[in-house]
């Protein structure tokens, strides 16, 4: 069976070694010391390691099921949904106004991926609830706020957002579900939405859909959509529950993976729903769960290589397979230990420098958040919205190979389910597709946030990457700012071939664009391992006692730049072959 060991040692170095978080002028970030995050870290350990963990592999084998129009989540789920909103890990960054712990979202995020490798199906739940709690936070009435928040931070009732149709997944402008004005200024709700995770279960008294629809008369297309709350059961003025609204539960979707989350088929017959962020700007609030949920899901995709790539490397080190060919390192057992040979160990730093330089960049945009919103700074805004795309798109991309490249360390056993392996990779595979798929994610990044005012933020990426090369030029650090500097020249490369060859053919931004998301990934990552680095020499300058921590975030620094950062390379003569390669052939001939 599987094991998994919460990396706070990790996640407590990126805090306060790397982003220094306690000194940063944030809002309430001076209250961030080593002993605070320790002590929230250790407890959501615990949680993760003891309660949720347990119940990954039930989660998978017995699912969902759908009885007499009740969800039914698997065995130990709603004990372990309770044990989460008593110890209040529901609400952490949440607003206090409704019952919230207002900590910043970088805590609330490292929490989050711990819950995400113990469990991520369960951890789906309360991360939906999130979404729907910022949207309605950030764009409903006081009177609606109200109403709904408070039960949604502590988890008495639940969210999920609704988009998808039978008929439209990424082009939302085909949308058929319709909402019918009202004399009492509500709406009817009629239409159906697939794809809805924990679109409804038996673990919270209420859930609360957030559906995007079309209002008759509307303009046409993505500009007629507006956003609507629309609840299972009715809510009185009182705050109690009331009739059971217009929509139910279709069918629980059979999937690869995630199966510990019910992802439904919902039917609105006109349901009642009230409208959100005003008639025709559905989009708008949409985004602000879409956003925050793109940030978690990059951090599913780590997760889940994480957690795999514990397994592997317990397994790399117990069994026995073949001779060290430099000689025999355990002459008392019948053969050596994997991890003695060079394929191993490249596979096992495969995995390893990229989650510890994902954990990173992802707790770099939840920093960015927390400036963003905490202390208004539209700069930061500019710069994760630049990112969002990026660790959506590449973290789930790599998160995927790498649970792979895990199961691959156990040869024929990581086929089996006894091992437990599979199911990381069929539960990675799904954040490569949901919260826009990745493909759009490039054409996002391409097509929008590289132009997003006037360049603005990708040019201050790019002076980010030059002043940190310039400021840390020294011998101890050479070896990674020269393959960083080499990196960063190869993205810009490509960013200038977008704006001398797109605009000329759209389609030669468009065939690079994927190509372009894993090129700028790398250089994040280059950049977070520059980081980590300057951070462990300066540790063992100052004498830190625990150099062998800090000496292995150096050696595996130098491993990122010299087998995974040269990649950059690649992905440039990719882009710069141009549209050709790739329209030549007529769609008849494939």
């Amino acid at each position: 069976m599987p094991s998994y060991t919460p990396p706070t040692k990790e996640m407590q170095f990126l805090l306060h070694d790397v982003l220094n978080a306690s000194a940063q002028d944030i809002e309430g970030y001076d209250e961030l010391d080593r002993d605070f995050t320790n002590a929230v870290l250790e407890e959501a350990g615990k949680v993760a390691a003891e309660v949720l963990q347990p119940l990954n592999v039930i989660g998978d084998t017995v699912g969902c099921t759908l009885e007499n129009g009740v969800v039914r989540t698997p065995p130990g789920f709603k004990d372990a949904f309770d044990t989460m909103r008593e110890g209040g890990w529901t609400a952490l960054d949440c607003n206090p106004d409704y019952g919230g712990q207002g900590l910043p979202f970088l805590v609330s995020s490292a929490v989050t991926e711990m819950f995400s490798s113990a469990n991520m199906a369960f951890s789906m739940y309360p991360g939906l609830t999130h979404g729907a709690y910022s949207a309605i936070n950030a764009h409903g009435t006081d009177e609606q706020k109200e109403k709904y928040l408070p039960k949604m931070v502590a988890c008495d009732w639940t969210g999920t957002m609704n988009l998808t149709e039978p008929h439209c997944g990424t082009d939302l402008g085909l949308m058929r579900t319709k909402a019918v004005p009202q004399s009492d200024g509500s709406f009817k709700v009629s239409g159906q939405k697939i794809f809805i995770s924990a679109g409804d279960h038996d673990m919270s008294e209420n859930v609360i859909h957030l559906v995007l629809a079309k209002i008759p008369g509307g303009p046409e297309g993505i500009k007629g959509v507006s956003l609507f709350i629309v609840p299972k059961f009715l809510v009185n003025d009182d705050g109690s529950l009331g009739a059971r609204n217009g929509v139910s539960v279709g069918k629980i979707e059979e999937k690869m993976g995630i199966h510990g989350n019910c992802t439904c088929v919902m039917n609105y017959d006109e349901a009642t729903g009230y409208l959100i962020g005003g008639e025709h700007k559905g989009m708008r609030a949409m985004f602000t769960m879409m956003n925050e949920a793109r940030i978690g899901v990059g951090m599913q995709g780590y997760a889940q290589a994480e957690v795999a790539y514990q397994n592997a490397l317990e397994y790399a080190k117990d069994r026995l397979q073949g001779r060290d060919v430099t000689g025999t390192k355990n002459p008392d057992g019948p053969a050596d230990p994997l991890i003695v040979h060079p394929d191993i160990r490249r596979n096992l730093l495969d995995q390893k420098s990229f989650v510890e330089a994902a954990r990173a960049f992802a707790f770099w945009g939840a920093n960015l958040i927390d400036r963003s919103h905490r202390n208004g700074d539209q700069d930061a805004d500019g710069l994760v919205s630049l990112m969002t795309p990026v660790i959506k798109g590449f973290l789930t991309d790599k998160g995927f190979e790498l649970t792979t490249a895990a199961q691959q360390i156990y040869g024929g056993h990581g086929y089996i389910e006894e091992w437990g392996m599979s199911q990381f990779a069929r539960d990675a595979r799904i954040a490569m597709i949901y919260e826009g798929a990745n493909g759009v994610q490039a054409l996002d990044l391409v097509g929008r946030k590289l132009a997003q005012d006037g360049g603005k933020h990708v040019m201050a990426f790019f002076e980010l990457v030059k002043t940190w090369c310039k400021e840390n030029d020294s011998d101890e650090m050479k070896p990674f700012v020269e393959p960083l500097k080499k990196a960063s020249k190869d993205l810009q490369a490509a960013g200038m071939y977008f704006m001398q060859s797109g605009m000329k053919n759209p389609n030669n931004a468009l065939a690079g664009s994927y190509d372009f998301m894993h090129l700028f990934g790398h250089v994040c990552l280059g950049l977070m391992w520059n980081w980590m680095a300057k951070a462990s020499l300066e540790a063992l300058a100052t004498g830190a006692s625990d150099t062998e921590f800090y000496e292995t975030k150096l050696a595996t620094a130098r491993f990122y730049m010299a087998r995974q950062l040269p990649m950059t390379g690649t992905h440039l003569a990719r882009i710069e072959s141009g549209a050709e390669p790739v329209m030549e052939l007529a769609a008849a001939s494939f």
